[in-house]
């Protein structure tokens, strides 16, 4: 049995398009993104009440990056991750947990613009200097692409799935237009069945109500 502990439009989401990508049977069970997470039966299953959280082989394991090596790791027939001693290892690791990077300023942005209930506890300076703070991400990521069409030269693996997740939440406060490379990879590996899988219902409940959010001027 594998369950996913999932939220809509949140890191849980590069975990569930992973378990599609691996073709296995797996159940999801979907969270609100609120004060729920923070109840007592969901700390006895993530104690730091946040998602993604997968029951697997009789444990639970948290956090997305950790999920990622673990299901590789289970499931090493599909390819998606790159075993010790193999010549990727380093750059797949990298890559893997470089979709962290870019979350954490996502998701300060996410505060800024969303949780926050009164605009007064906002700061359009934290806001400019987090979005400049993503771009410089995309420019890492234009580099290493430019004559790639994956992150890796093996090909498409779980470093794919979790940048290019952290990338659609980016996206929201952050354009990546100016990054053409990037831009065409993450047209590529989203185009993917996988990927449609995990996106929310239409009629789900989203955490992000506009297509983009403009940094403030002050």
């Amino acid at each position: 049995m594998i369950r996913l502990h999932h939220c809509h439009q949140t890191r849980s989401m590069r975990s569930l398009w992973l378990l599609h990508e691996l073709g296995v049977k797996f159940d999801v069970m979907v969270h609100p993104f609120d004060k729920s997470l923070r109840s007592l039966d969901y700390l006895s299953v993530n104690p730091a009440g946040r998602v993604p959280a997968l029951e697997i082989d009789d444990r639970v394991i948290w956090e997305s990056g950790a999920i990622t090596e673990y299901l590789c790791e289970r499931f090493p027939e599909k390819n998606l991750g790159r075993a010790p001693g193999d010549p990727e290892r380093a750059n797949w690791l990298i890559w893997v947990h470089f979709a962290e990077t870019i979350s954490q300023h996502t998701a300060a942005l996410t505060q800024q613009h969303i949780a926050l209930y009164d605009d007064t506890m906002r700061s359009p300076v934290v806001m400019r200097l987090e979005a400049k703070r993503i771009e410089k991400c995309y420019g890492a990521l234009e580099r290493r692409l430019i004559g790639r069409d994956h992150l890796l030269d093996g090909g498409f693996c779980a470093a794919d799935i979790g940048v290019a997740q952290a990338l659609y939440m980016a996206r929201h406060f952050a354009k990546p237009d100016l990054f053409p490379a990037l831009t065409a990879w993450y047209g590529r590996v989203t185009a993917r069945p996988a990927f449609q899988k995990a996106l929310p219902p239409k009629k789900a409940d989203q955490l992000y109500k506009r297509d983009f959010y403009e940094a403030w001027d002050g």
